[in-house]
């Protein structure tokens, strides 16, 4: 098989990558790239949310897109959200709610979250269920993680 050079804005910066167009954004992000934080919990099935990155301002899991999707687009990672080592609010929020049990699904619902936030500053309970019923979380029962983006959405905490 050929393999295919992409470019695209990964974190805000200009990346190229050439690989075999079967593989997923989730592991040329983890094993090319050295992203980490987006997980691999379903086996590539997309039920899970745990690999979930923004792109094109949208929520989406990176074990569902073929690397050939990715010419042109913006890719924003857990990773991408620090400014200047300092953590987005939306992860400050998370740890102060104590929303980040074992840890592993955190990633892709703290992107969730910041996209329905973007798009919905003043999400109700019901909405924010509703935003993050595509991330998996077997360890919070998902108050806390309403009560962290509550928090971030207060505005309580630096952006």
């Amino acid at each position: 098989m050929k393999t295919i050079t992409v470019s695209f804005l990964l974190n805000g910066k200009k990346t190229s990558v050439t690989s075999l167009p079967n593989r997923t954004l989730l592991d040329v992000l983890r094993e090319d790239l050295g992203l980490t934080g987006a997980k691999d919990a379903c086996g590539g099935e997309g039920e899970c949310g745990a690999c979930t990155v923004i792109m094109n301002g949208n929520p989406v899991n990176s074990c569902m897109i073929f690397i050939g999707q990715i010419e042109g687009t913006q890719i924003t990672t857990i990773e991408g959200l620090m400014e200047k080592g300092e953590f987005h609010r939306l992860q400050k929020s998370f740890v102060e709610a104590g929303a980040v049990q074992c840890g592993f699904c955190t990633p892709g619902a703290i992107l969730t979250a910041k996209t329905l936030l973007d798009n919905n500053p003043h999400p109700t309970d019901h909405e924010i269920r509703e935003g993050l019923s595509g991330n998996l979380c077997r360890c919070t029962g998902y108050n806390k993680m309403i009560d962290a983006i509550h928090l971030a959405e207060q505005g309580g905490l630096d952006d």
